[in-house]
């Protein structure tokens, strides 16, 4: 077993929080440049960010595959 291995898999899960993260922010502030109110912003904001981070462990787990 490859010592590393639990760096890189922690090094991955923090590069898909934190490109989640700057998905979600920028959906916020497109959201608030639109004109939507700020729990409608937030709304949008949350759903971005769950829908990129479920995307970004999917393709993680396909890479885990190979």
């Amino acid at each position: 077993m490859n010592h590393t291995f639990p760096a890189f898999l922690l090094l991955a899960l923090a590069v898909a929080v934190l490109f989640s993260v700057v998905a979600a922010a920028i959906a916020f502030a497109l959201a608030r440049w639109e004109g939507a109110a700020v729990p409608t912003a937030l709304s949008r904001c949350g759903i971005a960010f769950a829908a990129s981070l479920t995307l970004c462990l999917a393709v993680l787990a396909a890479f885990d595959r190979t």
